[in-house]
């Protein structure tokens, strides 16, 4: 088990519920009022996961994350995401079964990882790990390659801190959330992994076919 995969099983193992409902509250929506300005339409790049259960549908924020984007869009150009998996599930069940995550990625895979890309902070992007988030798995702040993660639900806790620099949420997915919902309930193994992560491994993985680019549909005039 390496550092980095440690490093994401703690803080999702020992964030409280309150803790999230906490983070939740703080960021309530703002006053009806200030709903009349519209919101800045970002730049993102639109790419699909092909897995062995279905295609997953993602907005990459190359506008507002930048580097963890573009580093995304690096291994996606060079295919260096086909036939990587996702290994890893959990949801907060019985109590919260609609809050969780999937993990997927190279599982730094020395003949797939590239150099590692600088931490973009969730205080520095604006993005949070809000429902449908994709953020870097990392083990320490500029240490992430290709391993990423899905949220389901809310992980405010994730985001940066005073203290903590996070994780780096770089896009959203916009279709197959349902499928997102399916892997993280999906067969596990009862005894692999390692300290909070055990039962957390899926059994078998769910393979990602392809990661390609998706056409960019323009808008209805």
């Amino acid at each position: 088990m390496t550092y980095w995969m440690m490093r994401l099983a703690l803080p999702l193992c020992l964030m409280t519920i309150p803790a999230m409902l906490a983070a939740q509250d703080a960021a309530a929506s703002p006053p009806a009022a200030a709903a009349a300005t519209p919101a800045k339409v970002y730049k993102t790049v639109p790419i699909v996961l092909t897995t062995s259960m279905g295609p997953i549908a993602i907005e990459l924020e190359v506008e507002r994350a930048p580097l963890t984007a573009g580093n995304f869009l690096k291994y996606v150009d060079q295919k260096r995401l086909d036939g990587t998996v996702f290994y890893r599930a959990f949801t907060f069940a019985p109590d919260f079964p609609n809050v969780g995550m999937i993990q997927g990625g190279t599982q730094n895979d020395p003949k797939r990882i590239l150099k590692p890309v600088a931490h973009e902070p969730t205080s520095q992007t604006g993005l949070t790990h809000d429902d449908g988030a994709i953020s870097l798995a990392q083990g320490a702040p500029g240490t992430g390659t290709a391993d990423f993660f899905i949220i389901i639900g809310e992980m405010k806790g994730l985001d940066a801190k005073p203290g903590d620099a996070g994780f780096a949420v770089f896009g959203h997915v916009t279709q197959g959330m349902d499928l997102v919902k399916q892997i993280a309930v999906a067969p596990r193994s009862p005894t692999k992994g390692v300290g909070p992560m055990k039962g957390q491994m899926l059994e078998p993985p769910i393979r990602i076919l392809t990661a390609r680019r998706a056409p960019v549909v323009a808008p209805a005039p």
